[in-house]
């Protein structure tokens, strides 16, 4: 099943990216911001971290030799 909810270090590994990046990314409004939990927790929804991966342009970059893929 896949999670509803995402907290930063899991939105991280999903998208690829750092924590620096994200937050980022969130105070520059280029990311989707994460909503409020309960007083002291936030998440991001994994449908808007979804549509901002589909909306992400298609690079005409190969990946690095050393990147595993």
């Amino acid at each position: 099943m896949k999670p509803a909810i995402l907290d930063l270090p899991s939105v991280c590994g999903y998208v690829a990216l750092s924590e620096s990046t994200v937050q980022k990314l969130v105070r520059e409004a280029e990311f989707p911001k994460p909503r409020q939990l309960s007083g002291r927790r936030v998440g991001w929804l994994t449908r808007e971290v979804d549509e901002w991966t589909e909306a992400r342009p298609v690079a005409d970059l190969l990946p690095p030799v050393n990147c595993g893929v």
